[in-house]
Order: C-alpha cells, then sequence, then structure tokens
C-alpha cells in the first residue's frame, strides 16, 4: 500500500509508506467486579468515569522497516468501584522509502499510529461489550499532539 509521493521531477524515486503488518502485540482486559459491576452500572444510570492514555514508540527493524506500538490503557469506574481496565499494544510494521530524515518521526509518531487507531478501537469496543458492558467508542486521538509532548520532553531532559 503506496500512500506517499513527493511530486518531486519526473525520475526522482518516489516517497512511499507501506503498511507491511498490523497485529495486536499484547491485550489484557479485566472485568474484576463482574458480576456486581454490572448490576452496579445498571442501576446507577449514570456513565462511569473512564480514564484513557495513549503512548506511541516506534522502533527500527532494518533501514526502511519500522516497528511502531500504539499502546492504549484504561480503566473505567463508578464511584469507587472499577468496573473493567483494559491495556493494548496494538502495533504494526511500516515500510518507509525515499523519506526525507526530516520527516521520519512525525511519519513513523504521528501517520502510522492514524493507520493503527480505528483497528486498535475497535479491539477494545469488542471486548468491552463482550465482557457485558455497552462498547466504548474511544474519540479520535490528536497524534500530533502526543507528538509534540514528546519531543518537548525529550528536549527539557538533560543529555545522558
Amino acid at each position: 500500500m503506496s500512500m506517499m509521493t513527493n511530486g518531486g521531477p519526473a525520475g526522482a524515486p518516489q516517497s512511499q509508506l507501506g503498511v507491511l503488518a498490523q497485529y495486536i502485540k499484547d491485550f489484557s482486559f479485566e472485568n474484576p467486579n463482574a458480576p456486581h459491576s454490572l448490576v452496579k452500572a445498571q442501576q446507577q444510570g449514570q456513565p462511569p468515569e473512564i480514564k484513557i492514555q495513549i503512548d506511541v514508540e516506534a522502533k527500527p527493524l532494518s533501514e526502511t522497516d519500522f516497528e511502531v506500538e500504539l499502546k492504549l490503557e484504561g480503566k473505567a469506574q463508578l464511584s469507587d468501584m472499577v468496573l473493567f481496565g483494559f491495556e493494548l499494544i496494538y502495533a504494526g510494521i511500516f515500510r518507509l522509502q525515499n523519506i526525507p530524515q526530516e520527516n521520519m518521526g512525525p511519519l513513523l509518531m504521528i501517520e502510522c499510529p492514524r493507520l493503527l487507531f480505528p483497528f486498535a478501537r475497535e479491539q477494545i469496543s469488542s471486548a468491552i461489550n463482550n465482557s457485558g458492558y455497552p462498547p466504548l467508542m474511544l474519540e479520535p486521538v490528536d497524534f500530533v499532539a502526543i507528538y509534540q509532548q514528546k519531543m518537548a520532553g525529550m528536549q527539557s531532559q538533560p543529555p545522558a
């Protein structure tokens, strides 16, 4: 799957971003207080408090191939009772060819997770629905903001 071209002069190598594979690398779902939590959730009639954390990591596999991991962790609580919790690492292998070095970081940390996110969201939604709760539809994620936070954090750290 080729997604990018550089629009350069004829004969110049075209920039390409290809998806070679995508997969669940690690997935954990806990429904620790069932069946009591299911009854409480139905009786309360109010939505639970849901906290979600998202992170992205990328590592090279070869000169052109990279593994990108999209990490999603979440927990739902109603009052003081945990309804459910999950941790998902959904990953993909991406091939980047003829990409300028200055564009590699944004492609790996913004575009690649953006491609993975709908599939990770579906895994989480299905697990929650299969555990007896209504499916959770995660809102779209601003991967640009996550990338900017990572870059700001790297700049504020002293060199090793």
